[in-house]
């Protein structure tokens, strides 16, 4: 068994915690408990080269009054760039975490999810500017920690990312 370490990265609020969640407990709770530090969770994915133990670092938002440590991602071998479809500043926020995240532990497996595709319809994030990150070589997923829609590919997606390296 395979296993490797995984970060969620992004702004204050846009569900890395309830991401985590869904996908190790099948769980949600619309009550919002906000991230002290670093939360860690242990899940088992079994892909088609074979089976993967993610460790999984829920690392705290990053918002105007704090920046996230990144001596939190030192050993990871990838990471979810986490985005909230209804606030577009948090996309500018994910895009200089990622730049940060490069800088410290180089360019490891990364995927930019935008998050609550549950509630599209009042999206601040644009299907153009979807569209032009795809363009750009993102590997981009929409995910709504919700409904559960997107969440499991998207840490699949990412360990098989991992795994093909």
């Amino acid at each position: 068994m395979i296993q490797k370490k995984i970060c969620l990265l992004g702004g204050f609020a846009v569900g890395k915690t309830s991401l985590v969640s869904r996908f190790v407990h099948s769980i949600f709770s619309d009550k919002y408990l906000t991230t002290v530090g670093v939360k860690i969770e242990k899940k088992s994915l079994t892909l088609e080269k074979g089976d993967l133990d993610l460790v999984v670092w829920d690392i705290y938002g990053e918002d105007d009054f704090q920046k996230v440590r990144m001596s939190y991602l030192r050993g990871a071998s990838g990471y979810l760039l986490v985005a909230d479809g209804t606030r577009k500043s948090t996309l500018d926020t994910a895009l200089a975490l990622h730049e940060a995240a490069v800088q410290t532990i180089g360019k490891v497996p990364c995927i930019l999810v935008i998050n609550k595709a549950d509630l599209a319809s009042i999206w601040e994030i644009d299907q153009a500017t979807v569209t032009r990150m795809l363009q750009s070589g993102w590997h981009l997923m929409q995910t709504s920690a919700k409904s559960g829609e997107g969440v499991e590919e998207a840490f699949a997606s990412l360990g098989r990312a991992m795994l093909d390296e």
